[in-house]
């Protein structure tokens, strides 16, 4: 048996029909948590099958999804996949007082 990892999986989707149709391929692997927000336990396998889902419904350069990997707490990093629109994570910077 593959093993499983959690992800969070948002996504912003410009057209409402569009956004539904994201809404019902996600419902099929995961569990809604808020608007537009996913949590999915998913075996590499089943995770790229949601890829080629998510790419088949999007419009590549209108809408946007990210799937983050998570690990336990105490690791603080995760991988991520951004579908369409680009993404730049925020860096960490230093503050000055």
């Amino acid at each position: 048996m593959s093993k499983e990892y959690l992800y969070l999986i948002t996504y912003d989707i410009s057209d409402p029909k569009r956004l539904r149709q994201v809404f019902r391929i996600m419902e099929g692997y995961g569990e809604w948590v808020q608007l537009s927000v996913f949590q999915c336990r998913l075996s590499p396998r089943r995770y790229q099958r949601l890829i080629a889902d998510l790419e088949k419904e999007i419009k590549q350069h209108e809408d946007h999804v990210l799937l983050f990997k998570l690990w336990a707490a105490d690791t603080q990093s995760a991988e991520f996949v951004s579908i369409g629109k680009a993404f730049q994570p925020i860096t960490k910077e230093p503050v000055i007082i």
